[in-house]
């Protein structure tokens, strides 16, 4: 019985931590998109404060991808991983691109969530953090942008003109696609880990929330 609870282990902590995943995935900022409320300085704050996330990102992915090679018991593992180092330079081009057709200059001051969020990211790169914890952080940091802006997408928003590429490019049925996988190779490790590593798991899956949840904050004119 108890294999089979960690053989869906991240559907469990998903419907134990349902009001703080809510929070990180139908935030006032992503709400305000799909609706056509948003105020396009917040969303301009996001553009400028997210391009620095993204750059902090980078190391964290290579670190899941250095883990992999050493403790994955699966090589598929690799390939999907190398996807995601491969995407996160278009991504860093497009916010390039975005930033230059918004008008906003990316060398801004990191705001203090952010700094704490790229802390924390790079505290995940420690050797003391096995595979398991990496690739279900990895899975959790992905999912949250994935289901935000997949509902912007949804039937019936009114997501403006000037967003839907910007939803797209997390909301994709190929992204999300992906995290599936992600949280398919999560759901194999957290089976097969201890509980001390399981119960480390879901403390980095909640802090991950804590701060997806401060970063919309930011974004939305919270300091």
């Amino acid at each position: 019985m108890e294999g089979t609870d960690r053989a869906v282990m991240t559907d469990t902590w998903l419907k134990k931590h349902r009001l703080i995943y809510l929070g990180a995935t139908r935030h006032p900022f992503i709400l305000g998109i799909r609706d056509g409320s948003v105020d396009l300085s917040s969303f301009k704050r996001w553009l400028g404060q997210d391009y620095i996330f993204v750059r902090a990102f980078v190391p964290f992915v290579a670190s899941v991808l250095l883990k992999a090679w050493k403790e994955s018991d699966d090589n598929a593992d690799i390939d999907v991983i190398l996807g995601g180092v491969a995407a996160l330079n278009d991504e860093i081009a497009w916010f390039k691109t975005e930033a230059s057709k918004w008008g906003v200059a990316l060398e801004v001051v990191p705001q203090q969530i952010n700094l704490n969020y790229c802390r924390f990211l790079e505290s995940l790169t420690s050797p003391d953090v096995d595979y398991t914890q990496a690739i279900t952080a990895f899975w959790a940091v992905e999912t949250v942008y994935q289901e935000s802006f997949a509902h912007c997408l949804e039937e019936g928003s009114k997501t403006p003109e000037e967003l839907k590429q910007t939803c797209h490019r997390w909301g994709n049925d190929g992204f999300g696609q992906y995290c599936r996988t992600l949280k398919s190779i999560a759901d194999r490790r957290l089976e097969k880990a201890s509980k001390e590593v399981v119960a480390k798991a879901e403390l980095n899956l909640l802090s991950i929330l804590e701060h997806e949840v401060e970063f919309w904050n930011m974004s939305h004119g919270a300091v």
